[in-house]
């Protein structure tokens, strides 16, 4: 494992354990790695700093531009929904992107049935999807740039899983949007925010569901972390609410420093990122994780447990990642293994 992700996971320090119904939270905190200065998403948007927007009329699903007019770079986190134009979208790796520049992103549709526009730009929905969905979205990612160097996703298993979020959660949008899911919830994971409240100095969190570590998110920024604790404490408490299990199991820092330890032990791929810095793919038997490290600091890293199926599946090594065939999107309609409209998918790192 690079020296600087290693040095990360062993510094983490833990703040007092948390619960509320089947979730469990410790805080994160880092003394070390500041990293460099860095808006947020929901920052830049706000301020009109960056405009999202479809690469084309056209269109193509998995692929957005963004203009980055701002002076700093601007910090998009793998799982971070943007809702508008022909389709809402999500983040497929986490970018930092350069200041004053045009960046062409790698992202997955989470609505199915639509693609018209109803807006020209695309808005922060303020959501990062559920930790389910970030697991086998960040796994299949990761077995593309394995094959191709291509951060693309397998589109038709995360159309599956926001159907699956659907039937759990009892709504029928009409557009097959994960969004509505959020929606249909949004006042049980209010219940979610106002127990998990931000600490002075935290930089990330880590969560169990049902008594086990489901993963941990970390950000260097102190300030963007603040910004983006709410959305990470309703991607986790989104699975939990779902979740049909009776677990008696409990929470506690001896499991939570186990996780760590795992998450060390992961073997490395390295690849060039859309914008600044290297994304690391990380995996073990019992973990998958990602970290962006620019400017020698780790700007943003998140691992998660892999399910028992995928433990099942696999062996350790990165060359034990399944061969799936990935899905791409048709727009509109179902999956099928064709092109994408109007391209072939998203290139490593392209910047215009």
């Amino acid at each position: 494992m690079h020296v600087l992700i290693n040095n990360c996971l062993s510094e983490l320090e833990f703040g007092e354990l948390q619960q509320f119904k089947n979730i469990g939270v410790i805080p994160l905190f880092l003394s070390i790695n500041h990293g460099p200065m860095y808006l947020t998403l929901k920052e830049a948007l706000d301020k009109r700093l960056i405009t999202i927007t479809e690469i084309s009329h056209g269109g193509s699903v998995p692929e957005l531009k963004v203009i980055n007019e701002a002076n700093i770079p601007v910090l998009l986190l793998d799982g971070e929904e943007l809702v508008g134009a022909k389709q809402n979208r999500v983040l497929n790796t986490t970018i930092l992107l350069r200041e004053d520049s045009v960046t062409i992103i790698p992202v997955s549709c989470t609505e199915q049935g639509r693609w018209s526009y109803v807006s020209d730009e695309f808005e922060d929905s303020d959501v990062v999807v559920p930790y389910c969905l970030r697991t086998g979205k960040m796994r299949s990612v990761t077995e593309s740039l394995d094959r191709s160097s291509r951060y693309d996703s397998d589109q038709g298993a995360v159309w599956r899983q926001i159907r699956e979020l659907s039937m759990k959660a009892k709504v029928s949008p009409r557009t097959g949007a994960l969004r509505d899911v959020y929606k249909s919830k949004i006042s049980d994971l209010n219940e979610y925010l106002k127990t998990f409240d931000c600490l002075p100095s935290q930089k990330g969190l880590l969560v169990f569901i049902d008594g086990e570590v489901a993963g941990f998110d970390y950000v260097s920024s102190e300030s963007a972390y603040q910004i983006l604790h709410p959305k990470l404490v309703k991607s986790y408490a989104m699975d939990a609410l779902l979740q049909a299990s009776r677990s008696r199991r409990k929470p506690s820092v001896k499991k939570a420093k186990a996780f760590i330890e795992e998450a060390m032990r992961c073997s490395e791929k390295r690849y060039k990122s859309v914008g600044y810095g290297w994304d690391y793919r990380l995996e073990s038997r019992e973990v998958v994780g990602s970290a962006l490290v620019h400017q020698k600091n780790v700007i943003h890293m998140a691992f998660f447990r892999a399910s028992e199926t995928e433990r099942a599946g696999d062996t350790p090594g990165m060359s034990g990642f399944r061969r799936r065939r990935g899905f791409r999107a048709q727009p509109g309609g179902s999956d099928y293994n064709g092109g994408f409209n109007g391209s072939g998918g998203f290139s490593n790192g392209v910047v215009i």
